[in-house]
């Protein structure tokens, strides 16, 4: 599994329109801008992620992911 694997995974199963993702292979730290996020929280934001990767993640193929930012489009506009 390659970060930029990752990223494409997250880009479309959460119509993302801005992912960065880096890691070692087994550990991966993403930081994800998508309209999907408009209206939740932190915690919901997370889920969505989780649940969106699930298969990958109980697969084994994606060991661990941090996610080091949730934004929607207009959040990362203003920052």
């Amino acid at each position: 599994m390659t970060p930029e694997f990752v990223q494409q995974l997250i880009t479309d199963r959460l119509e993302a329109t801005h992912v960065h993702v880096n890691g070692d292979g087994h550990h991966f730290y993403a930081r994800i801008v998508s309209p999907r996020f408009e209206g939740l929280g932190l915690l919901a934001r997370h889920r969505l992620v989780k649940d969106a990767l699930k298969d990958v993640i109980d697969s084994g193929e994606l060991h661990a992911l941090s996610l080091e930012k949730t934004a929607t489009p207009a959040e990362w506009a203003a920052q």
